[in-house]
């Protein structure tokens, strides 16, 4: 068994019988109290924030969990088909795991997927993707000073808000984690 020492922010931890990612975790010594660790995890089933406290040295039980790359191939349902690139093995990824960033997600791409005993419990996309835009409203010459932002539709059907100065058929850099705008790739 491991100890609250042990804990870091991204640990998975066997939370009353249920797997929790750690999202805060702060060691705080108050006056003339002990010290304690005082933690802020997300259940992966249910996405529900919980909030403890730890005694200093506590044992806990952190989740044996694998983290591997694996290739997006295609959409089956509501499952993706990711490859291992290692030994070539499929396997099914549920799409609720990747979230709201499932819509920035192209074949071929690279994405990561935790496992624990052989079943994905999370997964997520590269930070940041890289789409054509097909279609936008035209632009305005001279509209680059405001901070004005229009709807624009991705390669994949995905709808961002892009600078006025954007233009259909232009490359931009996304990021997943927020789905907003950071710059046009050259």
């Amino acid at each position: 068994m491991a100890t609250t020492g042990d804990v870091h922010v991204g640990t998975v931890l066997r939370y009353n019988g249920e797997l929790c990612v750690i999202v805060e975790w702060q060691h705080r010594t108050p006056g003339n109290l002990r010290a304690f660790y005082q933690g802020k995890m997300r259940n992966i089933k249910t996405g529900k924030l919980l909030e403890n406290r730890f005694r200093s040295g506590e044992e806990v039980e952190i989740a044996r969990v694998e983290y591997k790359m694996m290739e997006y191939l295609y959409s089956d349902g509501d499952f993706l088909v990711c490859m291992d690139q290692e030994n070539f093995e499929q396997v099914s990824v549920p799409g609720e795991l990747f979230g709201d960033s499932l819509k920035f997600i192209k074949e071929g791409m690279e994405v990561k997927v935790s496992f624990e005993s052989d079943m994905p419990i999370l997964a997520e996309p590269p930070t940041f993707v890289e789409m054509v835009i097909t279609y936008c409203e035209p632009g305005l010459k001279g509209d680059t000073a405001t901070n004005t932002l229009k709807p624009a539709t991705m390669e994949n059907g995905a709808i961002i808000n892009v600078p006025l100065f954007v233009e259909e058929g232009q490359k931009i850099k996304i990021d997943t984690r927020t789905g907003s705008y950071v710059e046009r790739v050259k």
